[in-house]
């Protein structure tokens, strides 16, 4: 899942808030966190009347909320979020029974991203625990742990070239699946049956799909290495054939088993946790 294309989503008392990481830190969406808080039906607008209720917490708003594109029923939008030293200002002003536990659960939450930093494995082996409890087959999570480290790979090599705006790796991204599945991430996911944003369309795929998936993003990103494109026609053009390596080699794949690999199927059926890794649209 933003910059870092790792959205995601975190559960605090069986309610979802989602988060972005900026500047190697986790940022959360606020009015996601005011309405676990306080239940209210219209989070905005009860985060308007805490500002006005608090002159100070209003005067510093803007240094207090940073405005980071988080995923939305309507796509990706700017929402204001805060990290975890912003949102303990914030919650001061929000009087609920729910405040101390959330403040603890936050603490951890904040903490757990810098044991990760310090140490990437960390982050590898929670993910994998995330993925068990889902019901995943071993072999399964294995690809996808791997493919979840050489998409990490492409998306640092694209930022080493000056891509660094999400629309532009979602771009980039769409190019890859084209020519190697015949059609972009959005149209594969309504192919599988996700019809929501949170819904990360790799959690979805298969073993064939997974591989398939590393090896249009392998190859783009050694084209990249080797060329060094400087402008997006470039990018695209690198990323149109590496993911036509993959298109080949899955046509090939596809002869010899004598059907296609591409699945309408989906984990839909497991216990769902919303969107685990990488978003795949960046």
């Amino acid at each position: 899942m933003s910059e870092t294309g790792k959205k995601s989503l975190v559960v605090f008392q069986d309610k979802t808030i989602r988060r972005t990481l900026h500047n190697d830190e986790w940022y959360f969406a606020v009015v996601d966190v005011v309405a676990v808080l306080t239940d209210s039906v219209n989070p905005t607008d009860y985060i308007k009347k805490i500002r006005r209720r608090d002159p100070i917490l209003a005067q510093g708003w803007g240094q207090i909320v940073t405005p980071l594109s988080i995923e939305t029923a309507g796509g990706v939008q700017k929402v204001n979020c805060a990290n975890v030293k912003g949102l303990f200002r914030i919650i001061q002003s929000i009087p609920s029974p729910k405040a101390e536990p959330f403040k603890q659960w936050l603490a951890q939450v904040g903490y757990d991203r810098v044991l990760e930093i310090e140490n990437p494995e960390l982050a590898q082996e929670r993910m994998k625990e995330l993925y068990e409890q889902k019901g995943y087959p071993k072999d399964w999570i294995d690809k996808r742990l791997r493919g979840i480290a050489i998409r990490q790979n492409l998306t640092d090599e694209w930022k080493a070239r000056g891509i660094t705006d999400e629309r532009d790796f979602a771009i980039l991204t769409a190019e890859i699946s084209k020519a190697t599945f015949g059609m972009t991430p959005s149209a594969y996911k309504i192919y599988k049956g996700l019809n929501s944003p949170n819904q990360n369309l790799r959690d979805h795929m298969t073993d064939l799909e997974l591989i398939f998936t590393m090896l249009g993003e392998r190859v783009t990103t050694e084209l990249s290495k080797q060329e060094k494109p400087t402008s997006m026609p470039g990018h695209k053009s690198v990323a149109q054939r590496g993911g036509r390596v993959a298109g080949n080699a899955r046509k090939e794949t596809e002869k010899e088993l004598g059907h296609s690999i591409i699945s309408g199927e989906n984990h839909l059926s497991s216990n769902e946790l919303p969107g685990i890794g990488e978003s795949e649209d960046k």
